[in-house]
């Protein structure tokens, strides 16, 4: 069982083989694309629909914004002057596809859904494109979350 929101992703996406590296709040030094970044907790509110406020022990459901980013080198070179797309099309919206609907098993809490509500793509920098790919989250709050220890 992962211990945290990106680590269940992670989870998910590396069981797929999609032969892309997938990590938590960024790559490891010198990591050469393509890999996958999750940054987790992008934004976090209650979900209104369920939960008695008034009861300190009833079960609180909370949506979490994450962000899921694909990093692609975008060309290159094939001969003397020419430079050929080496970007996986696709792939970004296969990896939306796979998170969305799936309750992530392997979350600490109880994922209720997954819902991805963005794919941007963002223009070449440095011969690289980002595909970040958003994704909400309706999962139990822990009480380990809110309770010092």
């Amino acid at each position: 069982m992962a211990a945290t929101t990106s680590g269940a992703i992670k989870a998910r996406l590396e069981s797929l083989a999609f032969g892309v590296p997938v990590f938590r709040d960024g790559p490891r030094e010198g990591q050469a694309p393509p890999f996958v970044v999750v940054t987790e907790a992008l934004a976090t509110t209650m979900d209104t629909a369920n939960g008695d406020f008034g009861d300190p022990d009833a079960e609180l459901t909370i949506v979490e914004k994450v962000a899921v980013d694909l990093i692609e080198t975008a060309r290159t070179k094939a001969t003397a002057g020419t430079a050929r797309a080496v970007e996986r099309y696709g792939l970004a919206e296969s990896i939306a596809h796979a998170l969305h609907g799936h309750t992530l098993p392997a979350h600490p809490a109880k994922v209720t859904a997954v819902r991805v509500t963005d794919i941007d793509r963002f223009p070449i920098a440095d011969n690289r494109v980002r595909t970040s790919i958003t994704v909400q989250i309706h999962r139990v709050l822990l009480r380990t979350e809110v309770t010092p220890a």
